[in-house]
């Protein structure tokens, strides 16, 4: 994997929309192409398979592969990536609880800019397991801190969400 291999990769990607439904096959060809390209144990290739299956509404298809990336030692922001998408494909196909198994760790992990995913996530599992109040305090929480006023009651309100009452 190089800058050149990398930089066609985010072209194929910035493409995506362009395929509609029909030409899902097609897109995800392109990636198998790519992927083609990398050792065969590449971590990334796995990831980027299973990018493009749950990108053309296959969440069933990208759990395996999602999975097959982290074992091989996908880590970093690619890493984190994977477990996002990964809880939201295990949502998708009813495995909600395992996707807030993997994403509850991500809350006290190094801050990235994918916090908020990693959130908003979370929160949907939550929601489909019947503990909206502690999804919504998460979503809560998480917009906090881009309001432009009111920081500090939202982050109270987020926080009284799910502390018991006393």
């Amino acid at each position: 994997m190089n800058e050149d291999w990398e930089e066609r990769t985010a072209a194929a990607w910035a493409t995506f929309d362009d395929y509609g439904e029909e030409g899902a096959a097609d897109f995800r060809a392109v990636i198998d192409a790519l992927v083609a390209e990398l050792p065969a144990d590449s971590p990334v290739g796995p990831f980027e398979r299973a990018c493009a299956w749950d990108s053309t509404g296959h969440s069933d298809r990208a759990v395996p592969l999602y999975r097959e990336a982290l074992s091989r030692g996908l880590d970093g922001y690619r890493g984190r990536r994977t477990r996002i998408q990964l809880a939201s494909s295990l949502r998708n196909i009813g495995q909600a609880e395992e996707g807030v198994k993997l994403l509850t760790p991500e809350l006290v992990a190094p801050s990235d800019e994918l916090d908020d995913a990693v959130r908003a996530c979370l929160a949907l599992c939550l929601a489909d397991l019947g503990r909206e109040r502690e999804g919504l305090a998460l979503v809560i929480g998480a917009l906090a801190p881009h309001l432009p006023r009111y920081q500090r009651s939202m982050a109270n309100y987020a926080r009284l969400l799910v502390e018991p009452e006393g």
